[in-house]
């Protein structure tokens, strides 16, 4: 006696889900705990299974499809007239036709059908719980000029992001315009919070992270370091990189500590720190106010500064290509406007 185990996880490019493979799995476990030895069905990129197609279903005394809707077309009836010789259960299926009309199986155990309805089983899925990590990273930098390096972050972000489950939840901190669906301040601070801990090339990345005690791990994209590297050492959390020594050992190294209750309270900390400094600063902001002090700090030394960056920039030939397609784009409607008043 051998089981075939198969559900939409045994086809290809029919959307197969996690609530699929966890339903999958749990009649695994059912099935090796009576003792019954079993194959499952899967193709690519799924592994460690067999192809319903190529198998011979004399070699199987009993087929459970397990999971998902189970309507009356082309590839569930192929499958049921492939294994007519195995005894057929259906598990965890909501049938679509009236199961009056057409019930394939020997046994149904449905989630739903014109009959009845029963809990869906992924409720007593046990799957391990993976960190959900924010990644915020920063756009391109002109004003450091050659010294950003955001391409070799990004590219060890990834790396990091390839090298381990996680949840990796894309966040932009910019609102003009947001990447990630984002809208106000309060949407950004508050996914930041949520996270377990976050990777992060932003200053605000790592602050907001701290703020609301969650663990960062920060890297400076400038070479030599600019103001990423320089607010973390202000504030007193030593999870930052510089670009210039960054390795994948250290990220690793980062990745374990910051999912750590210790980090969490070091974050804690080097915001509670800072906030009584900022309480000085917003003293020292309210003096400035009082027309009493007249004091200036005043500098402005031409000669000692890159005037670079006071040219007006010079637009590409993408950019001015780009251009004059909208504005052609735009007296095409215009005319053809005119043409249906």
């Amino acid at each position: 006696m051998k089981i075939l185990i198969a559900g939409w996880f045994s086809y290809e490019l029919c959307n197969v889900t996690a609530g699929d493979l966890m339903a999958r799995d749990i009649v695994c476990e059912w099935v090796k705990s009576a003792g019954y030895p079993y194959d499952v069905a899967v193709v690519p990129p799924l592994a460690d299974g067999v192809n319903w197609r190529s198998v011979d279903p004399k070699n199987y005394s009993h087929v459970i499809f397990v999971c998902g809707p189970f309507p009356y077309m082309k590839l569930t009836t192929e499958f049921v007239e492939y294994f007519n010789s195995s005894r057929l259960i259906g598990i965890d299926l909501s049938m679509i036709e009236s199961i009056d009309a057409w019930n394939p199986f020997d046994v149904l155990i449905e989630r739903d059908s014109s009959a009845t309805s029963h809990p869906d089983i992924t409720l007593i899925s046990q799957q391990k719980k993976v960190p959900v990590v924010g990644v915020i990273l920063v756009h391109p930098q002109d004003e450091y000029k050659n010294k950003g390096k955001h391409h070799i972050a990004n590219e060890a972000i990834n790396r990091l992001i390839a090298s381990r489950e996680m949840v990796a939840v894309p966040i932009d901190t910019g609102l003009d315009p947001n990447t990630t669906n984002l809208r106000t301040a309060a949407e950004i601070d508050s996914l930041i919070a949520r996270m377990d801990f976050v990777v992060t090339t932003r200053l605000h990345g790592t602050v907001l992270a701290l703020k609301n005690g969650v663990p960062a791990i920060a890297i400076d994209a400038i070479s030599g370091g600019a103001k990423v590297l320089r607010q973390a050492q202000t504030i007193g959390w030593s999870c930052v990189f510089s670009i210039d020594n960054l390795s994948d050992e250290d990220l690793h190294q980062a990745f374990e500590y910051c999912q750590t209750e210790e980090a969490r309270i070091k974050a804690l900390e080097c915001r509670d720190n800072a906030i009584e400094v900022i309480e000085q600063i917003r003293d020292k902001l309210l003096w400035s106010l009082d027309k009493k002090n007249l004091q200036s700090a005043r500098v402005w030394r031409k000669e000692a500064l890159d005037n670079s960056l006071l040219e007006t920039p010079k637009p590409s030939i993408t950019e001015l290509a780009l251009h004059q397609a909208r504005e052609l784009k735009k007296g095409t409607i215009k005319f053809l406007v005119k043409q249906i008043q």
